[in-house]
């Protein structure tokens, strides 16, 4: 199953088979979209991460303006007005009644995106108001792009479950070296766009289906959580020979700020 982009119902269709899988379209392992989520990983408490957002798709993302959502571009349309996506943000636990909602209004989509497997995989959603919230923080450089580092979602817990969570989840994991990590792939035909993406994972733990368009996130030097990727696609959910990988920010940094203050 390939991690993709929205579980826009809480049940879905999970069959085994070798597809990318994006978190955020309803799974079907055996040749559909995949999607992604947190297995192995440790509640959020409330206020731990302010700035993870949930897409009513099925996405995760990140504010990283007061009225902009930084997500995967496989979880959104083409670039242009956009009035379908409700934004719930500010809450640990998506039921919670001081949840903050907001609809977006415009997405800006990464020139050159086709499929999460190929790349480009980022996009900025427009809301239709200023959140008062804390935003996050884009790496500077390429320097932070190994070591431990923190994802999260709302995604499932583990490969086969049939729901998402209504509490986000998080885990630690360390990022795998690309040419580990594109030879794993090519067992399966699928060519890693090195030069676009992070991989990262361990035993047991992954973001799964439900997960995409989340942040990767790890202290910057000032000490502030800092977003080092987006969670993009892979292969079923914590399996040990399929690393997580994750859209690196480090290398579309000027282009996402661009269409940030193009947005704001």
């Amino acid at each position: 199953m390939i991690r993709n982009v929205a579980l826009v119902a809480l049940v879905v269709v999970l069959a085994a088979g070798n597809v990318p899988a994006r978190a955020g379209d309803l799974p079907v392992r055996g040749g559909g979209r995949p999607i992604l989520e947190v297995v192995g990983g440790n509640e959020a408490k409330t206020g731990e991460f302010p700035w993870v957002v949930r897409l009513s798709m099925g996405c995760g993302g990140a504010l990283t303006a007061p009225q902009v959502v930084l997500t995967a571009g496989h979880c959104v349309g083409p670039t242009g007005p956009n009035k379908k996506i409700t934004v719930t943000a500010g809450v640990a636990d998506l039921k919670a009644r001081n949840a903050v909602t907001a609809h977006s209004v415009e997405v800006i989509r990464a020139p050159g995106f086709t499929t999460e497997t190929r790349g480009n995989d980022w996009a900025v959603v427009k809301l239709d108001r200023v959140l008062g919230l804390p935003t996050l923080d884009l790496v500077p450089d390429a320097t932070s792009d190994t070591g431990d580092v923190t994802v999260m979602g709302w995604g499932l817990t583990r490969e086969g479950s049939v729901q998402q969570e209504q509490r986000l989840h998080y885990a630690t994991v360390p990022t795998i070296p690309d040419d580990t990590c594109a030879k794993a792939y090519l067992a399966t035909k699928i060519t890693l766009v090195k030069q676009d993406s992070i991989c990262a994972g361990r035993h047991g733990v992954d973001t799964c289906q439900g997960d995409s368009g989340g942040p990767m996130v790890r202290h910057g030097r000032d000490g502030r959580w800092a977003q080092v990727g987006i969670v993009s696609w892979g292969l079923g959910c914590a399996r040990d020979a399929y690393p997580g990988v994750y859209t690196q920010i480090s290398r579309f940094r000027t282009a996402i700020i661009a269409a940030t203050r193009k947005a704001a």
